[in-house]
């Protein structure tokens, strides 16, 4: 399909050596906002970890930004996992460093070499989540819906196709999950595809989107509106 982004064609998951998912057919488009739901060890954060190679794909086929999961060369992970933005439940910020150096450390990591250029970035970024006051603060001085609005910009820093975000919202109060969740709507909205595991019921009634239920071993799916 000319629009998708992530294909995926009778794959079954595994996590070490156990099948967690089997059969699973998905076709994700460009700029949709779609839940991955299910109970703890359903196999939702393991259909990710495929998603942005970090376990091999070894039944069936799968397409993510154009690059084919099972015979995707490892010298172009890189390459994929630039296209990926990923925010993860305990924001794994480095904490001996400021939001600034957070930021910049991925860029240059990332082959970001033009000073005026990385400087730019950053404070589009931060600005993105409204957190250009923070650049010259320590992660430990913010409160945890800074840091994850930290983690969200660093996930955005290299323009990515997707946002993978898994329990975004897992270590954060009812108030600044639903901030945290206006967010990644309106990064959706602004062209991102964003794919997010939770288990918190309550977002998904109040933030309608796309369904991916991950149950007995394959996934349904279904529309909140």
């Amino acid at each position: 399909m000319a629009d998708s982004i992530v294909q995926l064609s009778g794959i079954s998951v595994y996590q070490k050596n156990k099948l967690v998912l089997t059969d699973v057919d998905l076709v994700i488009r460009k700029g949709e906002f779609v839940y991955l739901i299910g109970s703890t060890g359903s196999g939702k954060s393991s259909l990710m970890k495929v998603i942005y190679a970090d376990l091999p794909l070894e039944e069936g086929r799968g397409e993510v930004c154009g690059f084919v999961l099972n015979s995707i060369p490892e010298k172009k992970l890189p390459f994929l996992r630039r296209r990926l933005g990923i925010v993860f439940q305990d924001f794994q910020l480095l904490m001996d460093r400021t939001v600034e150096e957070n930021l910049k450390f991925v860029l240059k990591a990332t082959g970001w070499k033009d000073k005026k250029k990385i400087d730019e970035r950053i404070l589009d970024v931060l600005d993105e989540v409204g957190l250009v006051s923070k650049l010259k603060a320590m992660p430990h001085r913010l409160s945890g819906g800074e840091q994850q609005r930290i983690a969200i910009a660093r996930a955005l820093l290299n323009h990515p196709d997707i946002i993978l975000a898994d329990e975004p919202t897992g270590n954060l109060d009812p108030e600044t999950s639903n901030g945290i969740m206006r967010l990644l709507l309106s990064i959706c909205e602004s062209g991102h595809t964003v794919i997010m595991a939770t288990h918190n019921y309550n977002l998904i009634h109040k933030f309608p989107g796309r369904i991916v239920k991950c149950e007995e071993g394959t996934i349904s799916e279904s529309r909140n509106e």
